[in-house]
């Protein structure tokens, strides 16, 4: 029997699909299969949406397409604001948020964790023991998500005891690859089915949830 200590194995990769901008893009995801759509609320990003557009968003989404907000070292009351009209599901934390803050909205949340050389995945999971998942992107310097860039897949433990979500330059070229060297609970993308910052390609979208669904993982 598996320990509760090890990450357990999922029969399928779920998929998510960040920096939504547009009705339209998240309507086409959903219709292509995606499991979760992501809107940032960090007004430097590229793929900001204020609360209006991302009310726009959701109002086109079909059910169980989970709507994730992410949000980047914001103040608890800026996502108060956000969660009286949006109709959220998950919190994205992609800053330096405390495990505190991370659980002050009584919400399920995904932590974000930047691939630093330093970084001990395994210390992340029981520091912040209340997310639901651990994200993990690529570090560069004042970037918080979105860099285009891979990082070193080995560095990834077998087993945190937290459901991992592989993000950071991923594309459909890459992604069949990734899947079968780091197993993830799911994946992310932003940039690699784009055509444009904060424009979703349907075309690569669907190229990505079919390396994805390709993807063979081999257990062990």
């Amino acid at each position: 029997m598996k320990k509760l200590s090890e990450s357990p194995e999922y029969a399928r990769v779920r998929v998510k699909i960040c920096g939504i901008t547009r009705p339209q893009d998240a309507l086409a995801a959903a219709c292509l299969g995606v499991d979760a759509v992501g809107l940032v609320f960090y007004p430097a990003s590229p793929r900001a949406v204020t609360i209006q557009a991302a009310c726009a968003i959701v109002d086109v989404l079909p059910p169980f397409v989970c709507k994730v907000g992410l949000f980047v070292n914001a103040a608890p009351d800026e996502i108060t604001r956000v969660l009286e009209t949006v109709a959220l599901d998950v919190l994205q934390f992609h800053g330096d948020e405390e495990p505190e803050l991370c659980s002050y909205h009584s919400k399920p949340f995904i932590k974000a964790v930047r691939m630093q050389d330093n970084v001990n995945l395994n210390a992340a999971a029981i520091r912040y023991a209340d997310a639901s998942a651990l994200l993990l992107d690529t570090y560069v310097e004042g970037l918080h998500g979105g860099t285009g860039h891979a990082f070193d897949w080995s560095r990834i433990p077998a087993h945190t005891g937290k459901p991992l979500i592989l993000a950071g330059g991923l594309t459909p070229a890459n992604v069949a690859v990734a899947i079968e060297q780091t197993k993830p609970y799911a994946v992310d993308v932003s940039g690699g089915v784009e055509s444009a910052k904060g424009i979703k390609d349907a075309g690569k979208i669907a190229e990505f949830i079919r390396e994805v669904r390709n993807a063979k993982i081999r257990s062990g």
